[in-house]
Formats: C-alpha cells, structure tokens, sequence
C-alpha cells in the first residue's frame, strides 16, 4: 500500500517520541554515556528484530509503509499501550478506520430525547472532530452554552483553549488541556475527515500557543473512556462530575458524552441551576 509523505513523516515523529521516553534501564540495556535520552535506533531495531537500516528509514520519513507484522514488532519493542498501538498502525500503514464524518449536524429525536431524559446529568454528542452537536439543558448550564454560540464555534477544544471562561472553569487545566489534546489525538486519527481536522488544528495553533506546545508532543495519546472531572462554576461554586463516553449506534462518527453528579451534593447543585 502506498503512503503519503505526510503519513511518513508523521509516523517518524510519533517513533522518535517513543523512543526517546524508554529507559534503558527498564529495558534490561546499559545506561552508560547517551547523547540523546531513551534508546538508540539501533536497540529498538534490535528488540524488534528488524535491521537498523530499515527502523531509521522509518523514523526519517522514507521507504514507504511497514508491514503490519513491522509494526507489531515495533510496538512490542517500544512497550506501547493499546491505544497507542492503534495509533502506530493508523499512521504507519494508513488503514481507514471506517470513522467518516456526515455532512449533518443533526441528532435522530430520540437520541436528542435521551440527551434531555438524562438530567440532571450534562450530556452532549460530539463529532469525530468534536464538535458538539446536541446537548441537553444540564450541560448548557454547567459546562458550555452551546446554543449562544454559532455552529462553527461548538467546538470542545475551541472552548477550552480560546475561551477565558471555559479555562477559568477548570481546577487544574494544565492537566486537562494535556488529556483533551491527547485524546483528541488519537480520536482525529480514527476520523476520515482528515482535511477538517488539519483546518482545525492548524486554526488553533496559530491562536494558541499552549496547544500548538502539546499538538507538538507527538508521543502523547490517550483514551477518552472514563474519569472524573472537576470544574469551578461561576454560581453553584466546585463540582465534581464522573464521566462517561459512549459509542452512538449506527453513528461511527458521533461519541455520547454523560457527566453524572459525583455526590448527592453535586446533584442537588445542578439542580438548583435549573431551578433558578
């Protein structure tokens, strides 16, 4: 299969970081005297059994896609975890992954029904690119209006690195700002709507310069799936939500989102702000 430049030059990068994050030590090789942190070209190639020649091809942006079977080895070697993984093979042969992004911004009713019989937990639906594009009452007051804001700026990672309220709302955003471009990451590279996601990346790291710091970190992929999230809200004071994404049947391109209370006490807040 052939593969663009842009893919080689990506896969590259993305090999280079995971090499320069392993300790030798871990990896039962002498730490000695290294000009460069992590192991050399030569170790990966070693304990992927594959020559020198060919890994250092890869990791300058030449000679064309690995084998899936190069790829297992690699990722072997360089000890990654799924997602990374799945991030190697995605950029290192390409594969479509089956994620195409639809024109419409639209929800089914009954998704959007199950969006409002959620409350008083925030949920929305997100795009492939994350873009929201349904949410209910619950998530418009406690993370994002999204309804005050034109389509084109419904965007989560638009909010959080060019929106001053949205940042000012998060507990520890240095830490936040790193998961969500992380995740994000590894989410566009399942997308098939490749040119919106360069547009949109391209867009904020003209504007702003602590994402273009983290888009630059190419070693750095994570998982969605679960956690717990912390905000400050501007009325009902610290909340603590758990998070859940969901896949959307029949919608690969759309992912649920459900924030639910942490505590009764974080409940009965929310509450209060629908109240009001």
């Amino acid at each position: 299969m052939s593969v663009s430049a842009s893919h080689q030059g990506k896969l590259g990068l993305y090999l280079k970081g995971l090499r320069a994050r392993l300790d030798p030590a871990s990896c039962g090789l002498p730490r000695g005297r290294r000009r460069t942190k992590g192991l050399r070209r030569e170790e990966v190639a070693r304990r992927a059994n594959i020559s020198p020649a060919w890994y250092t091809c890869l990791e300058q942006g030449r000679g064309g896609a690995p084998s899936a079977d190069v790829l297992d080895r690699i990722a072997a070697a360089l000890v990654l975890t799924d997602v990374e993984r799945e991030h190697l093979f995605l950029i290192g042969l390409p594969r479509p992954p089956g994620v195409r992004c639809r024109e419409s911004d639209r929800v089914s009713p009954q998704l959007q029904r199950i969006l409002d019989r959620l409350q008083p937990c925030p949920a929305f639906v997100r795009t492939a690119r994350w873009d929201v594009v349904a949410w209910n009452r619950s998530a418009a007051l406690v993370l994002t209006d999204y309804g005050a804001r034109p389509p084109e700026q419904r965007n989560i990672l638009r909010s959080l690195f060019l929106d001053s309220r949205v940042r000012a709302a998060q507990e520890d955003w240095d830490s936040v700002a790193r998961f969500v471009v992380g995740a994000f990451r590894a989410d566009s590279a399942r997308a098939a709507a490749a040119a919106d996601v360069a547009r949109l990346v391209d867009e904020l790291c003209q504007q702003s310069p602590a994402f273009r710091a983290l888009w630059r970190e190419h070693d750095d992929v994570r998982t969605f799936g679960e956690g717990i999230k912390r905000l400050r809200h501007p009325i009902v004071g610290p909340l603590a939500l758990e998070y859940s994404a969901f896949a959307v049947g029949g919608r690969p391109d759309l992912s649920m989102v459900v924030y639910e209370p942490a505590t009764p006490a974080d409940a009965e807040r929310i509450v209060s702000l629908m109240e009001a």
